[in-house]
């Protein structure tokens, strides 16, 4: 095996769409990253194809803060140790363990499943947007279970923008420092695995193509258009990568990330 980078962090988002949090540690599994995007709203406007409510629709979504009423646990799944001196399969999220109030951008808090939080998300929007809460045992992702991401895409792009770039517009799962300094270098590692830390084990199974939702910063929601175009013009339409879970275990800030030969 060879060091190919480094976890700079961990990230997951609770309700999708909504503004993520920073992890010193998570559990990868099957499913997805736990806890991560276990909440969803479905609009009755949207494409059968692609049924949620996102930031594309309402940019102030990115400014409410969802936040695990059990944090505890919510960390990791609760028959972790019990699994892993088992050597058990698969676990899933426990949904029950997982709810989620969410702080307003005018510093309110309600529960997720709260009318009135719908009925905030849809004051702003034209009203074919009818909304109903989705909720899942693994994470209600785009793609792939796992989206990784490298600081050097960011700072590249950056560069090629002349507008300073936050790796959060890219909302990813786990952000790398990767050892070599070429921006987009994740993409090399498209079909190839990597081991995460003690024991994840990640495949790479492509490349991560955007929309309109890297235009959006990830803390006024305002846009900035320049940062898509210059990613469709110049990288395919994709930054970053997504894999899949091939071995669950926990994930660390500052954990070695190997490419297995």
């Amino acid at each position: 095996m060879s060091v190919v980078g480094k976890v700079d962090s961990l990230w997951r988002y609770p309700v999708k769409s909504m503004r993520g949090e920073q992890l010193e540690e998570a559990f990868a599994g099957y499913p997805g990253v736990y806890g991560d995007r276990v909440f969803a709203f479905k609009s009755s406007a949207s494409p059968a194809g692609f049924p949620y409510f996102t930031a594309r629709e309402q940019r102030r979504l990115l400014q409410y803060r969802p936040r695990f009423r059990h944090p505890d646990k919510a960390a990791r799944p609760v028959n972790l140790s019990e699994a892993d001196k088992m050597g058990a399969g698969p676990l899933s999220a426990d949904i029950s363990e997982l709810m989620i109030d969410v702080e307003t951008p005018e510093g309110k808090t309600l529960a997720i499943d709260d009318p009135v939080l719908i009925e905030m998300l849809c004051s702003e929007v034209d009203q074919k947007h009818q909304l109903n809460l989705m909720r899942s045992h693994r994470a209600l992702t785009d793609c792939r279970p796992v989206s990784i991401f490298s600081l050097q895409s960011a700072r590249q792009l950056s560069e090629e923008t002349e507008i300073p770039i936050d790796k959060r517009r890219f909302r990813a799962n786990v952000y790398v420092d990767l050892a070599s300094d070429i921006g987009f270098g994740e993409n090399e590692l498209v079909g190839q695995s990597l081991k995460i830390g003690p024991k994840v084990i990640v495949r790479v199974l492509e490349r991560d193509p955007r929309c309109a939702m890297i235009t959006l910063d990830p803390d006024t929601s305002e846009r900035t258009p320049a940062v898509l175009k210059k990613v469709a013009q110049a990288h395919e339409g994709t930054a970053g990568v997504y894999g899949a879970v091939i071995l669950e275990g926990m994930l660390h800030k500052g954990d070695p990330v190997e490419l297995l030969e």
